[in-house]
């Protein structure tokens, strides 16, 4: 397919700088459907990104879009600050009956505002409220949001530079198999927590993603997971699970942490907890950390009552059985022998990869390859991002119900386009 660039004129006369996506994706998007959109021009693009993982359920999902629309047509509350809503109960008690209950699971549920750094960010101020300690420990190449809060356990230069201060109250640590397997996990961490004359104040909590997709499709391994949160109940720290970006089935479980067993004491929930993109997030905790007074912590947006519709819908039509969960790891085994294939096609390339479930990142050495391999893709009709510190990792994000064929339509295009580019 040929894709000619459009007259942006609007976009780049009016709109700031820091427009970002725009930038590697050169058209005006008009329509999408499940795993495609469609430029103003007629080209379809499959998507291999999924709003930065906020559509896990594809692009206007017939039944997501049926609830919603009869929702609007019956004249629903569209507004509704904390108050109690139909909608809202509906969504929670499917939320209790769906997902905690079934996984054993006791928290309480906060809407703290649209975004998933709204969720960070509550989560951090409960933490320092419950133990009286401001610290919080992150790890390298971590992303948990643009806000400031969220911004001082970021690792990434970049995004912590757009801060214009400085940012405080945070200590990173080495996230696992950081030093690739030469210094046993938490050695650093633990000498530091035990050791009076370390400097380092004792922390509040431990925030942790268990796969980092902004850092670079970095996966934590199980026994790693477990560690930490030992060593947490260990040291009086709590354990924050941010799985903003891959809960809600993004790794195959729920949530992302299931595969280990563990269960955080605040969990942080938001991209795909809607279902269908509408701002959305949640902060889970346990009962006796819900020590808040009414109205501390607020916020004008969280009762999105669209998006509670959509988010109950969502949890009926696909988490009221095991199918999605197994659906998702069938998927990511065929990524996973594409990308072996990929590999050993181009071993020039040293190019890595690494995932679970469906999100997946393939690395090259030379930043500027995964770039290209980016571009390219987008000019064969293929959505692709990159991701790591230096952004050398190409990302594979691709919505949960993709069928097999539209996959594999992918992945070839992926193959191409690193042979095209070597």
């Amino acid at each position: 397919m040929t894709i000619t660039r459009p007259a942006l004129s609007v976009f780049e006369t009016l709109e700031s700088e820091v427009r970002s996506y725009c930038r590697g994706w050169p058209a005006v998007f008009d329509r999408a459907q499940g795993a495609r959109l469609t430029d103003e021009d007629g080209h379809s693009y499959l998507d291999f990104f999924a709003g930065a993982g906020s559509l896990n359920y594809g692009h206007n999902n017939p039944v997501l879009k049926r609830a919603l629309i009869d929702y609007i047509e019956r004249d629903g509350i569209t507004h509704g600050l904390d108050m109690a809503t139909t909608a809202k109960r509906a969504f929670l008690e499917t939320f209790q009956n769906v997902i905690l209950r079934p996984r054993d699971l006791p928290y309480k549920v906060m809407f703290p505002g649209p975004t998933g750094t709204n969720a960070v960010e509550s989560a951090l101020k409960l933490a320092r409220k419950v133990k009286g300690r401001e610290s919080v420990v992150s790890f390298t190449n971590a992303f948990h949001g643009m806000s400031l809060g969220s911004l001082a356990v970021t690792g990434n230069a970049f995004k912590r530079a757009g801060a214009g201060i400085p940012l405080v109250h945070g200590t990173p640590m080495p996230f696992d198999n950081y030093f690739d397997g030469q210094v046993p996990d938490f050695l650093w961490f633990e000498r530091l927590l035990e050791d009076q004359g370390s400097g380092l104040n004792k922390p509040a909590a431990v925030i942790v993603e268990t796969v980092q997709g902004e850092g670079g499709i970095n996966v934590a391994r199980a026994e790693w997971l477990r560690a930490l949160q030992s060593l947490c109940h260990r040291q009086d720290m709590l354990l924050i699970v941010d799985d903003i970006q891959m809960g809600c089935g993004r790794t195959g479980g729920f949530f992302s942490f299931e595969e280990a067993g563990i269960t955080p004491d605040i969990v942080t929930l938001s991209k795909s907890i809607s279902g269908y993109g509408m701002p959305m997030s949640l902060c889970l905790f346990k009962p006796e950390l819900d020590i808040w007074e009414p109205g501390e912590h607020n916020g004008t947006f969280r009762g999105n009552n669209p998006a509670f519709v959509t988010a109950a819908a969502a949890l009926d039509a696909y988490w009221a059985d095991g199918q999605m969960e197994k659906q998702t790891l069938a998927r990511g085994e065929q990524v996973e022998q594409a990308l072996l294939a990929i590999c050993d096609e181009n071993p020039a390339a040293g190019g890595q990869f690494r995932g679970r479930g469906l999100v997946w990142g393939l690395e090259f050495p030379d930043p500027a390859r995964a770039a290209a391999v980016c571009a390219r893709a987008f000019e064969l009709g293929l959505l692709l991002e990159t991701s790591g510190p230096q952004s050398e990792v190409v990302k594979l994000l691709p919505s949960l119900t993709i069928t097999p064929d539209e996959l594999d339509e992918g992945l070839r295009t992926l193959a191409r386009c690193v042979r095209e580019t070597a």
